[in-house]
């Protein structure tokens, strides 16, 4: 299954170039990834089941750049594949014409809150992300 969230271009994410900065776009897929693993949950007054992870690893291929602000894009996103600890995500940040302008790939890892080290997927985490597992 993927999952879809709408990013709000806003006007000062426009560098001096006129276009979307490189950075802004793993903004983008952090803030769709959080509504993904966290809000979609809390909505509906759910306990999240993945929340305590961080980057370890992130790639952006840059396709066809976004020149206008001020609208929305949908970023998709989806699993690739699954660890003992970690786990790879896909990621395209597409307009309204299904243009993709930007593929990203991401490698979290889950973390112990006490420890600050990485710690094996729970069952439950691995149920979650199975279901957004791409094929």
């Amino acid at each position: 299954m993927i999952y879809t969230d709408k990013q709000f271009i806003r006007w000062d994410d426009i560098d001096a170039f006129g276009h979307v900065n490189n950075a802004k776009y793993l903004t983008y897929i952090q803030e769709a990834r959080f509504q993904w693993s966290f809000y979609q949950y809390a909505a509906k007054n759910e306990k999240p089941t993945l929340v305590e992870m961080v980057v370890a690893r992130a790639e952006v291929d840059y396709l066809v750049p976004i020149y206008e602000g001020g609208r929305f894009y949908d970023v998709n996103l989806w699993v690739e594949s699954i660890g003992n600890s970690s786990f790879s995500m896909g990621y395209e940040v597409v307009g309204d014409n299904g243009v993709v302008h930007a593929r990203v790939k991401s490698v979290q890892v889950a973390v112990s809150m006490e420890t600050k080290k990485s710690r094996p997927l729970t069952e439950p985490e691995r149920e979650f992300l199975n279901s957004y597992l791409k094929a």
